[in-house]
């Protein structure tokens, strides 16, 4: 089975690797969404895959990190790509959830979305 709870979050960031060519080395906003999926099978006494009380308060956590911040100066986001950031917060989830599958990190506005399969 697989469950799936999102969130999302409005940041800033900077994109320097090639500051002559593109847009994206001037700072600049999006609104994210972070979705993450885990795998498992429910529990017998619970029926649940994993509380998502508990999702919820993990990804709360990653909320307060992320939200409203300039991403760069996030530690371990100093580039933060929809990749980098889909790393970042596996990292910091996969301990708490070992059945985490993915986490989908996407700029709606953008049409853009990363998957990062654990």
């Amino acid at each position: 089975m697989r469950i799936v709870k999102s969130m999302s979050f409005d940041a800033a960031h900077f994109l320097d690797h090639d500051p002559e060519a593109r847009p994206y080395a001037r700072l600049h906003g999006h609104s994210f969404k972070m979705e993450v999926v885990i795998d498992g099978e429910p529990q017998e006494e619970t029926g649940w895959v994993v509380d998502f009380g508990d999702v919820a308060e993990a990804l709360q956590d990653l909320h307060d990190a992320l939200d409203h911040r300039l991403l760069n100066e996030v530690e371990g986001l100093e580039r933060p790509t929809l990749e980098n950031i889909c790393q970042w917060a596996a990292k910091k989830l996969k301990a708490r959830f070992p059945g985490l599958a993915e986490v989908r990190v996407s700029r709606p506005s953008n049409g853009e979305t990363c998957i990062y399969t654990v």
